[in-house]
């Protein structure tokens, strides 16, 4: 409660622009512009198979980004949003970090869970290659997120930086604001399983990440 009630907050003062000068409350106008403008946008989709219209339900860390329009958030409202999603995350009952690499390598590959056509019951994955560099022998991959080539080789292997990535996974707002990696976790993309696996893959000595 405590958590949504803080970030119901920070909406507030991003909408009524803060973050430049003196706040500026929105007209009667605006606000009505922009309650048309998300009625048009909601009946313009139609639930088809597992994407259903919920997907368009904002969570309050989702809706203090919108309202930033993809500007950085000001420091004391981004360290809110890292602070409320750090309380979010589930870390593993058992206490383990890291599954088995290999399955790991299998999840950053498949791109496959959640659209529509996806089959609910078939193969989720992260699509990693999407967003960054994982291992060498990968010609093709996505630069919007950083390399994460001999991640663990050049941070450490040990518990710390673990508990960083597996926690970067669950929920990437915990560790950078407004973020455009998804909320694997938080979002029930991946299983705690293949969280565990995709830690691995970014851990594992044996990995390729790290060679």
């Amino acid at each position: 409660m405590h958590t949504r009630y803080l970030l119901s907050v920070m909406t507030a003062i991003v909408v009524t622009g803060c973050a430049g000068g003196a706040a500026t409350p929105p007209s009667a106008t605006d606000a009505g512009i922009a309650a048309k403008a998300e009625a048009m946008l909601k009946a313009s989709f139609k639930a088809r198979g597992q994407a259903g219209l919920d997907r368009l339900d904002q969570d309050e860390t989702q809706r203090v980004c919108s309202a930033l329009a993809n500007k950085p958030p000001p420091r004391e409202i981004a360290e809110k949003i890292e602070r409320a999603n750090l309380a979010m995350i589930k870390w593993p009952a058992d206490g383990k970090l890291l599954g088995d690499w290999k399955n790991g390598e299998k999840i950053a590959q498949e791109g496959r869970g959640k659209q529509y056509s996806d089959d609910p019951a078939g193969p989720v994955g992260a699509n990693c290659y999407a967003c960054h560099q994982i291992a060498p022998q990968e010609v093709s991959y996505g630069t919007i997120g950083p390399s994460l080539y001999r991640f663990a080789k050049v941070r450490g292997y040990g518990p710390e930086i673990q508990k960083y990535a597996y926690g970067k996974v669950f929920n990437s707002d915990a560790y950078a604001a407004c973020t455009t990696m998804p909320r694997f976790g938080h979002n029930g993309i991946l299983t705690e399983q293949q969280m565990k696996d995709v830690v691995a893959l970014l851990m594992d000595p044996e990995s390729p990440v790290n060679k």
